[in-house]
């Protein structure tokens, strides 16, 4: 039996919610949702680029990212819950998390100049090999392969919460903030990790447009997409400023 995928956004149960309202909709289909994808992503490098420039103007942009921040994980969690509406919530989302990553890459880029070029390329290189791997076959999405990716997903994100908490505290967790070789060789899996996850993403994509799910699903799908692209980014960013830190 296969289980979910670990991304929060896609799971089996969504898509047969969605196909109950097919009726006069249309169906999902790949081409759309990569449509979509692009959609979000030029917002996404809209706002990017709006708090980009303030913060090169020398203009206070930090309220603007926590605003992108809260905001982006309200419209996450409404399309989440309410995929119907992420026609709307989707590139919302994608806009908001642009104002957040725009205000915090000038700022890593500031400190390490040209980071966040390569972390683009590093980003984009990845998204299209592991499609390739994807439609060639050559990684199989197995329900072992998802079961340890999910796994692993899970493992990550409850040491960030972890991690979270006790930086309330100014305590944090041992090493996932370092430039030592453990430091490193923790973002690195990290980022395999994320990067395993877009296998998982378009296998689900598929698995949606051929179970026949609604149009709407196509934004849904988009949108889920772009969370784990947000995620690799953001880890590839980090690893490449603790190899920037060693120089």
């Amino acid at each position: 039996m296969k289980m979910e995928s670990r991304n929060p956004v896609f799971n089996k149960k969504m898509f047969d919610r969605a196909r109950e309202d097919l009726i006069g909709s249309g169906t999902m289909t790949v081409g759309g949702t990569v449509h979509k994808t692009f959609v979000m992503l030029l917002l996404l490098i809209g706002g990017a680029a709006y708090t980009w420039y303030r913060f090169n103007q020398g203009q206070d942009v930090y309220g603007i990212m926590i605003a992108g921040v809260v905001l982006g994980l309200i419209a996450a969690l409404v399309t989440t819950f309410v995929p119907k509406a992420a026609f709307i919530t989707a590139p919302l989302y994608a806009i908001f998390e642009g104002l957040a990553l725009g205000a915090l890459s000038a700022a890593f880029e500031m400190q390490y100049p040209g980071i966040v070029l390569n972390a683009v390329l590093i980003t984009v290189g990845t998204l299209f090999a592991m499609l390739l791997l994807y439609v060639t076959r050559i990684i199989k999405v197995t329900p072992s392969f998802r079961t340890g990716i999910i796994m692993a997903t899970f493992a990550i994100m409850l040491v960030y919460l972890f991690d979270f908490v006790l930086g309330f505290f100014g305590v944090n967790v041992p090493f996932i903030h370092e430039s030592g070789l453990i430091g490193i060789g923790i973002s690195l899996f990290v980022v395999v990790i994320a990067a395993l996850n877009l296998l998982l993403d378009f296998d689900f994509i598929e698995q949606g447009t051929g179970s026949g799910a609604p149009k709407h699903m196509e934004w849904y799908g988009a949108f889920g997409l772009m969370v784990t692209l947000v995620w690799l980014y953001l880890e590839v960013l980090k690893l490449l400023s603790k190899f920037a830190k060693r120089d």
